[in-house]
């Protein structure tokens, strides 16, 4: 009985590794990607990190603002 919850054990630890590294590279990948984003349109169009900060959460007011159906 105990080799076969030991096996078990070690199935779901592998499982459970195996997803939380996928998890961060994904997480990785995408940092990166903002990060070469915000950094191309402050060299190209001298638009700042706060400025699409600033925009990305307008944005997502007018999504939330037109869900609910308040102003």
């Amino acid at each position: 009985m105990n080799i076969v919850l030991l096996i078990a054990a070690i199935i779901v630890t592998f499982l459970v590794f195996t997803w939380l590294v996928k998890v961060v590279r994904a997480t990785i990948g995408t940092a990166i990607a903002i990060a070469v984003l915000v950094l191309l349109l402050q060299l190209f169009f001298g638009i700042g990190p706060a400025q699409v900060w600033q925009l990305v959460s307008q944005f997502f007011q007018v999504i939330w603002q037109t869900i609910t159906g308040t102003r």
